[in-house]
């Protein structure tokens, strides 16, 4: 590395600005010295390792007491990324992780859908308001240091989502276990189930029927998960623009690309633990040390959603200890830089990709900032990459969110199976597209303008794809549903008409009509018998709405009513279909991995060196501003302007139970291939800017393997 190193800054020539022949005798003589000694020097320089390379103050791992030739060891480059991909894996899953517990939050603290829906938002507010702020003045500072602060906060912000368990307690549910006294014996059990099961059926005695929950809980928890999410986006500044930074100011820039995207698969396998450790903890009783007499399928109960938060806390922690200790230069790139200074000094420095800026480490300032922010904005190769950041990110945003509800909605995919196919088929492609992609980056060295061209080229087909996605609906799934508002006959009463059904939530169940009703109360079933297959299968019957095996199509006799129904939407096939959904959606996602190395190059190479960190700030700030806090908000208006069957509160409207599958299909999908569509407007504009843009040292470029 160093002999390379060398090789590039000394180049073909001597570098002085003057022939050899026109040297003084001395000069002459102490140059064919050099001459001489030059293999020796190569040699020595090659042969460097760890050892050879005096430890500094800027170099030193360690704090105070805690350092030493040990910890000096961890001090390199390989170490960095694994530890910074592992620490960024364990915070992408706290989003994962709070994906798969917030059904479990609002029924435990009574919080409403729209209020989890800002909270959630809140580190995206945080991450607008202050990233440029931190990121300037952390840049300045010790990197290590201040992303190990943002480590920090985000186990604050883990530990203080956990906190509102050990100051609530696990609430009304505790009462149901062994240690409170509740112990009922079978007929009281059966009683109870009876009760429970009497909530999902047509009721004609309203005291019987499902009642609207008035109480929205205690608004202490939901402000202490809102501050927790405010300081997770200024964790989550600190720790992304920095770690970012330090990784490629301490790798050769040719292997920065497959550095990066090894740290960015790390990162990727996080949502898979997260996902797993929220369905440990849910089917794990909210209060372990207690004995539940009710089982997970009892609507009451509450799994411990407190416990993947506090874990999490620990190990963000544990990882924050360790990048604290890590030096403000790692040895090997801060001697490239000495090695860098000599040669400068003795005017034998070629093209200076290694080299500091020198007024890289002017103290921060208001006016210093001001200047940065001003430098920055009227960088029009940045500007306009951002730009394309915000229509990319605003159309990919719906569908980081609602991919497997979509699946759900349009294919008839399982909940369990829709999640499968995002989390690991979708995975997969995405990890060989950003892998292959890196380490071909890395391995050609291709010019910005060839980046920029693929992007604009990945753009285009992505933009096509989502198009295409207009026209993979399945025709049998789109009308699978009957609504409850159809009477019998043209002149008779609705079948479920006195079974007060408003409240009931959307449960589908399959007639022996073959038709998929609401719920079982909406197909207007009075009684229900476990088959004993297993505790998911029901059989529901005296359907009022469901018309009997045996009677005429067309009849209308409230006799030949009466029929039966199953658990579960009756089976459409949509495997053709949503087998080329899979298949698109895979191509997407490989292709549109491929394109993260090239972006993020181009991103970093088109700014100034010590403008590195506040840049990725203002990005951040950008993105959230223009993507990530409205996208979801004007989507949502999107896909609720295709319901078509909406859930009641005591309040009014509650969440949609069903979409109109082509409305959806059509709106969703055509905005979004739109958006994409602007971004690689910009993407062209990046290409034609970038054609004097240097990524690589050309130097490096020849004498690097």
């Amino acid at each position: 590395m160093v002999q390379e190193f060398l090789e590039d800054t000394t180049g073909g020539s001597n570098g002085t600005g003057r022939n050899v022949g026109e040297s003084e005798p001395e000069e002459e003589q102490k140059m064919l010295t050099t001459t001489e000694e030059k293999p020796k020097i190569e040699q020595m320089d090659l042969e460097i390792g760890d050892k050879d390379i005096p430890v500094t103050d800027e170099t030193r791992c360690g704090y105070g007491f805690c350092t030493g030739p040990l910890l000096q060891k961890f001090a390199n480059k390989k170490i960095y990324v694994l530890l910074f991909g592992l620490a960024g894996a364990f915070f992408n899953s706290s989003f994962a992780y709070f994906n798969g517990t917030i059904s479990t939050i609002e029924k435990r603290f009574k919080i409403p859908s729209r209020n989890s829906g800002f909270i959630s938002v809140g580190n995206d507010i945080s991450l607008m308001l202050v990233s440029i702020l931190v990121t300037y003045y952390a840049g300045k500072g010790h990197k290590p240091r201040w992303m190990a602060a943002g480590l920090f906060m985000l186990s604050a912000f883990c530990l203080l989502t956990s906190l509102p368990h050990f100051i609530y307690g696990g609430g009304s549910v505790e009462s149901f276990t062994v240690e409170h006294g509740f112990n009922p014996d079978e007929e009281e059990l059966k009683i109870m189930m009876e009760q429970e099961k009497k909530k999902i059926l047509c009721n004609a005695n309203l005291k019987d029927a499902v009642k609207c929950e008035i109480d929205e809980g205690n608004w202490g928890p939901q402000i202490i998960f809102f501050c927790a999410q405010l300081i997770a986006g200024v964790g989550a500044a600190l720790y992304s623009s920095l770690g970012t930074a330090y990784m490629d100011d301490n790798v050769k820039k040719s292997k920065t690309p497959a550095l990066m995207s090894l740290s960015f698969f790390i990162r990727m396998l996080g949502p898979a633990f997260g996902y797993a450790l929220a369905s440990f903890s849910v089917n794990t009783f909210v209060s372990p040390s207690l004995t539940p007499t009710i089982t997970k399928s009892d609507p009451r109960w509450i799994g411990a959603w407190w416990f993947g938060w506090f874990f999490l806390g620990v190990i963000l922690f544990f990882f924050a200890a360790i990048l604290f200790l890590f030096p403000r230069q790692l040895p090997r790139a801060a001697e490239r830089r000495r090695l860098a200074a000599i040669r400068r000094n003795e005017g034998k420095t070629a093209d200076g990709g290694e080299d500091i800026n020198a007024d890289e480490n002017l103290p921060a300032s208001f006016t210093d900032m001001v200047t940065t922010l001003k430098r920055l904005f009227s960088n029009k190769i940045f500007m306009m990459n951002n730009c394309a950041s915000i229509f990319y990110f605003f159309g990919f945003t719906p569908y980081w969110i609602f991919t497997p509800k979509y699946m759900e909605s349009q294919y008839q995919q399982t909940a369990s199976d829709s999640n499968l196919y995002t989390g690991s088929v979708a995975f997969a492609f995405t990890a060989i597209g950003i892998l292959s992609s890196g380490f071909v980056v890395s391995r050609y060295k291709p010019s910005a303008r060839k980046m920029a061209a693929w992007n604009c080229f990945v753009g285009a087909i992505t933009a096509l794809g989502y198009l295409s996605y207009t026209q993979i609906g399945c025709a049998a799934n789109d009308n699978a549903v009957v609504m409850n508002e159809n009477p019998i006959g043209g002149s008779l009463t609705s079948c479920n008409s006195n079974c007060h059904c408003d409240y009931v939530k959307y449960a589908p169940v399959c007639g022996e009509d073959m038709h998929t009703y609401i719920s079982a109360c909406h197909a207007g079933c009075t009684d229900q018998i476990d088959t004993g297959l297993n505790s998911t299968s029901k059989l529901f019957t005296n359907c009022s709405c469901i018309q009997s095996a045996g009677a005429s199509v067309n009849s209308t006799t409230m006799g030949d009513f009466g029929g039966t129904a199953t658990s579960g939407a009756c089976p459409v096939d949509c495997k053709r279909e949503f087998h080329m959904f899979l298949i698109v959606m895979c191509i997407l996602k490989f292709l549109g991995s491929t394109g993260m190395a090239t972006n993020f190059l181009i991103c970093i190479r088109c700014i100034d060196e010590k403008d590195k960190t506040i840049s990725l700030g203002i990005s951040f700030t950008i993105t959230s501003l223009f993507s990530f806090i409205p996208s979801p908000i004007i989507f949502g208006m999107i896909m609720d302007s295709t319901c078509v069957l909406w859930g009641k509160t005591c309040s009014g409207t509650g969440n949609c139970w069903r979409y109109d599958g082509p409305s959806l299909r059509y709106f969703l999908n055509s905005v979004t291939s739109l958006s994409i569509a602007v971004a690689v407007v910009f993407d062209i504009i990046v290409w034609y800017y970038v054609r004097d843009l240097v990524v690589f040292d050309e130097k490096e470029e020849i004498t690097s393997d």
